[in-house]
């Protein structure tokens, strides 16, 4: 059927009917016409291989022998379009059948093949679940309801942990990398249903009363979110810089001497809204380990800040007989800057630009106790009221007590990196980009799966974890069904050409 089929496109094409028609309607022809002929082709194919006759005795792995066999038949979705597939199934009283042709083809539990699986797990990763059917209508002879495709969706994501946990014990994984190993992790905000978010959001959650039916009010938006955690481990090379050098590129100004910056090498990046900030960090450090398994690398930790994160990089590094060096990202530092300048200069005034730079160099230069204790005394002789002082406190607040991570003058002698621009973007591409749908309520577990997924694009890695995939759902639907979990084989057929 698939050769006459694809004869009878041929003769189409060549024929009067299609000639002077448009290239665009040619186009839509051969795909219409060509999804039935790869229907077809799968399906000769799949009636090729037979029954799947068994050739030894079916034993499961309950220990059961399956010694009746009979003819079932059973419904595939491929990427064409819908197929049948008739195999023997192997049965015993009071046991499930077991079913060789289906472990050698590794079909899937579900009636969707690994091709349409595959196609919604990366369009669910790019756009929602409403487009991802759209996608899978126009692109696919299977069509798939909304809620199969979120099923979908999380069961291809559910090998995540175990792929990074058995490619971290590959020995030697990263080592030839650059010299400076960077950690960094940060938080962002995902909009959740109620009852997925953590136990004492949704406690506030549910003592909110709106006031209006069809607006929520000022802080009516509270509480509804559940905060992701968000990691990256990086290698990369020294980045010697003055002080001077980096004040300039902050400020926007080229600096034709500057050398060139060397990118992130075999970036790994990924988030959860399951595990809490310290399992997170744990992840990332095994991941850092893996690539340095010698202690050879300079360990460097790019932090904004956060006390729960600085506690748990701290106890970990411990843990493991780490020498980490915990770096504060240095725009974290401009940003208390510039709302300390507001007290001392008018938000449009260019001497408020030129207030911060000044305090910036010296901060860059490792003097960061000087310039806290410096403007906590000018707003002091300026007899500020404690209102008005606000930010130059919380600023000089903010230095003082991270004086212990803002040896800059070391860090860029060193070529260290000193700001977290790889996190920052990663909680926007990541994250925001996907999760942040205006009206967008989210359930944890397809949350999870889809932000397993982006991150797996996102590092370069889907193409290896989709074959592991596979493999994992052979050994969960087919092998381990068998004793000793070895499949039986089935027994071999001899085709002839038809002609």
């Amino acid at each position: 059927m698939a050769r006459d089929d694809f004869e009878s496109i041929i003769a189409l094409l060549g024929s009067r009917e299609t000639q002077g028609v448009s290239h665009s309607a040619i186009e839509e022809l051969i795909s219409s016409r060509g999804l039935e002929l790869k229907r077809k082709l799968l399906q000769a194919h799949i009636d090729s291989r037979g029954p799947g006759e068994a050739a030894a005795p079916v034993q499961g792995a309950d220990g059961v022998e399956r010694d009746r066999p009979r003819i079932h038949e059973r419904e595939l979705g491929s990427m064409f379009g819908g197929v049948d597939v008739k195999r023997l199934g192997y049965r015993a009283d009071g046991v499930d059948s077991l079913h060789p042709l289906d472990a050698e083809l590794n079909l899937p539990a579900e009636s969707y093949s690994f091709g349409v699986r595959r196609l919604a797990a990366v369009e669910a990763s790019k756009v929602s679940f409403d487009e991802t059917v759209a996608s899978l209508k126009q692109h696919t002879g299977t069509p798939v309801p909304k809620r199969q495709v979120e099923q979908l969706v999380v069961r291809a994501a559910q090998d995540f942990d175990r792929f990074y946990e058995e490619r971290r014990g590959r020995e030697g994984e990263g080592e030839k990398s650059a010299d400076i190993l960077v950690l960094t992790a940060d938080g962002k905000g995902v909009v959740m249903h109620r009852k997925d978010l953590r136990e004492a959001t949704r406690k506030k959650a549910q003592k909110r009363r709106r006031k209006l039916v069809q607006r929520l009010t000022k802080g009516e938006k509270k509480n509804a979110k559940r905060m992701a955690t968000v990691a990256a481990v990086y290698t990369v090379a020294p980045f010697v810089r003055t002080a001077e050098q980096v004040v300039r590129s902050l400020a926007g100004q080229s600096d034709p001497d500057a050398p060139k910056r060397p990118r992130p090498e075999n970036k790994r990046v990924w988030a959860s809204l399951v595990r809490p900030l310290g399992e997170v960090l744990e992840q990332a450090f095994a991941e850092a380990e893996s690539r340095d398994l010698d202690r050879r690398k300079k360990w460097v930790a790019l932090v904004d800040g956060n006390e729960e994160q600085l506690q748990s990089l701290r106890q970990i590094a411990a843990d493991r007989s780490l020498d980490l060096t915990i770096i504060l990202d240095v725009i974290h530092v401009c940003e208390y800057l510039w709302k300390a300048s507001l007290c001392f200069n008018v938000e449009a005034d260019p001497a408020r630009e030129v207030w911060v730079q000044e305090r910036l160099l010296r901060i860059l230069n490792g003097k960061s106790s000087q310039v806290a204790a410096g403007m906590t005394r000018s707003a002091t002789m300026r007899r500020l009221e404690k209102k008005d002082r606000k930010s130059v406190d919380a600023c000089a607040s903010y230095l003082i007590n991270h004086a212990d991570y803002l040896h800059y003058d070391r860090y860029l002698a060193a070529g260290l990196p000193i700001a977290t621009g790889v996190i920052e973007g990663a909680c926007r591409y990541l994250v925001k980009d996907r999760m942040d749908i205006t009206g967008a309520r989210w359930r944890l577990r397809s949350a999870e799966a889809v932000l397993r997924l982006r991150a797996l694009r996102k590092s370069g890695d889907f193409e290896e974890y989709w074959k592991f995939h596979e493999q994992r759902e052979y050994e969960r639907n087919h092998s381990s069904r068998y004793a000793g979990a070895k499949v039986v084989p089935i027994r071999g057929r001899h085709l002839k050409r038809a002609k």
